[in-house]
C-alpha cells in the first residue's frame, strides 16, 4: 500500500486489516515490510522520486568489454 503522505498510512493500514478480518483473512507480518521509502524488484529499486538500477546491475554493463570498430570494420565491407 502507498500513500502520498505519511499522516494517513496508519489508518489506510487499520482499515486493510479490519476488511481482512471481516472477511476471514490473515496476513503473516513478519513476511512483510511496513513504512518503507524504497523497494527493490528485479534488480530495480523504485523510491518515491526515483528508479535506480541496483550497483550489481549496473556494474555488469559499466565492465562490459569495448571491442575496437577497426576489429569488426572486415564483416561490415
Amino acid at each position: 500500500m502507498r500513500t502520498k503522505e505519511e499522516e494517513g498510512y496508519d489508518e489506510v493500514v487499520e482499515e486493510v486489516v479490519k476488511r481482512l478480518v471481516e472477511n476471514n483473512l490473515y496476513v503473516r507480518p513478519e513476511k512483510y515490510k511496513w513504512k518503507i521509502r524504497e523497494v527493490g524488484f528485479l534488480k530495480v529499486i523504485i523510491g518515491p522520486k526515483e528508479i535506480k538500477i541496483e550497483k550489481e546491475k549496473a556494474r555488469g554493463v559499466l565492465d562490459w568489454p569495448m571491442f575496437k570498430l577497426r576489429t569488426y570494420r572486415s564483416f561490415w565491407n
